[in-house]
């Protein structure tokens, strides 16, 4: 009897380390079969839908092959073994990993390494949403894709501009066209929201369904450092986080929401909806807590029972309802800094953004209209800058110090007393800038 349960018992350990060996070359396999994808999938060409959005192989897979340095490290849901250092062991994880289902919401990188940026131009919106873009090309690094939602007749306008930079401009982006699309059962009442188009960034997660993430900006926006810094934050976000706004106001005494709003709003002063990045595969996924139904609801049956129910309530349209939908789910937001979102509000009773004071703005938000009049000059001399300066010339003479000499000029304001905070950022993003474009050359 007790050689038979000798017997058994070295067939038992045998059987695991037989299974044991199995799942490791299954992960091999795996890790192989990705590299075949990522080897298959092509940069997309100009104008091209984004095809798809691979998670780029981490160190992690270099564990699975040098057992030498394999370190002990607990697996989560969001850790998976593909996405650990490289001296973490593949076995400590493969009974974890190996066999799961890789989820779609994890936050991933594109598989072109393009930051993915979005905006929605309609009437006498062409040359604020052309200076927006130039603004990106101009300070960015790494590639980027437009996806460019506009009026039918701003088309062709739209590829003219854009097809006239210079070709060394041209090769760090590519851009998508879209016409402005609404659910065909309600499309009047979301045309009529707030101001023309502006709803139709609530629909972008149905509409690009092929995108992971995305950062959606307002045409009154000017990038000040590039691009691909605001698209770090993903790798921010928690578990929960599927998307990141900054705060309306840094101010309570001034804030709207808390003062004025007739509806729940986000936080104490509620979000501002201008500068808006996505995790767009865990947004479609969501079910999302409301206070119409105990029931929570996926993304693309909340947006009109919550219109139906707060319309006659809401005073700035979409923005209004992503405050009452991450009210009710707070979880969900990452809240970034002002500099983030920086707005005529933040300097026009005096500086209120401490991280601009600390650190320089980083995106200039000229809502209100602020670039087309004389009631804040300072943002209206940096418009003018970026919309003048023609490609190819020295960012520093040519843009930079003609904006200096300009915001001199708006000292007088209050605004303008903290324009230095324009400019601080900005010239650390054209000296890299520049630095970039000689090593290309």
């Amino acid at each position: 009897m007790r050689c038979y349960h000798q017997a058994f018992l070295l067939c038992m350990v045998f059987t695991l380390f037989s299974l044991l060996y199995v799942f490791n070359q299954l992960a091999s396999t795996l890790e192989d079969g990705t590299d075949r994808n990522l080897n298959e999938q092509g940069v997309p060409d100009r104008r091209a839908h984004d095809a798809g959005h691979l998670l780029r192989k981490k160190p992690g897979v270099a564990g699975l092959r040098d057992r030498d340095r394999c370190k002990k490290l607990s697996v989560s849901y969001w850790n998976p073994y593909w996405r650990l250092p490289a001296d973490v062991c593949g076995v400590n994880c493969l009974l974890e990993s190996s066999i799961r289902k890789r989820s779609g919401s994890e936050v991933q990188e594109h598989g072109d390494g393009r930051s993915h940026l979005a905006v929605v131009a309609c009437g006498p919106r062409l040359e604020e949403t052309l200076a927006m873009l130039k603004s990106a090309v101009l300070l960015s690094i790494k590639p980027l894709h437009f996806y460019i939602f506009a009026e039918d007749d701003l088309h062709d306008h739209f590829r003219k501009a854009l097809d006239s930079w210079p070709r060394t401009v041209q090769s760090k982006f590519n851009y998508t066209i879209y016409p402005i699309t609404f659910p065909k059962e309600n499309a009047k009442e979301w045309k009529k929201l707030f101001k023309p188009c502006a709803s139709q960034r609530l629909f972008l997660p149905l509409i690009l369904k092929e995108v992971d993430s995305l950062l959606y900006v307002d045409t009154d926006i000017l990038f000040l450092q590039p691009v691909e810094d605001i698209w770090a934050l993903l790798s921010q976000f928690n578990s929960s986080h599927l998307a990141a706004m900054a705060p309306e106001h840094e101010e309570p005494r001034i804030g709207w929401y808390n003062r004025f709003a007739r509806h729940p709003y986000y936080g104490k002063t509620g979000i501002n909806s201008g500068v808006m990045l996505m995790n767009m595969t865990r947004l479609r996924e969501k079910s999302f807590k409301n206070d119409m139904t105990t029931v929570a609801l996926k993304w693309e049956d909340i947006l009109m029972p919550l219109l139906q129910k707060y319309k006659l309530n809401i005073t700035w349209g979409d923005q209004d309802l992503l405050n009452i939908i991450f009210h009710h789910n707070p979880e969900s937001l990452y809240v970034f800094p002002c500099q983030w979102n920086y707005r005529p509000d933040h300097c026009i009773y005096g500086s209120n953004c401490q991280q601009a004071d600390q650190e320089g703005v980083f995106i200039l938000h000229g809502n209100r209209g602020v670039y087309h009049d004389d009631k804040q000059p300072a943002f209206r001399a940096v418009y003018d800058a970026i919309r003048k300066y023609t490609f190819g010339e020295n960012m520093e003479t040519s843009l930079l110090q003609p904006l200096e000499a300009s915001l001199q000029t708006t000292a007088n304001t209050y605004c303008g007393r903290a324009s230095h905070l324009f400019t601080k950022k900005l010239k650390r993003s054209i000296v890299s800038a520049q630095q970039d474009a000689t090593r290309r050359r």
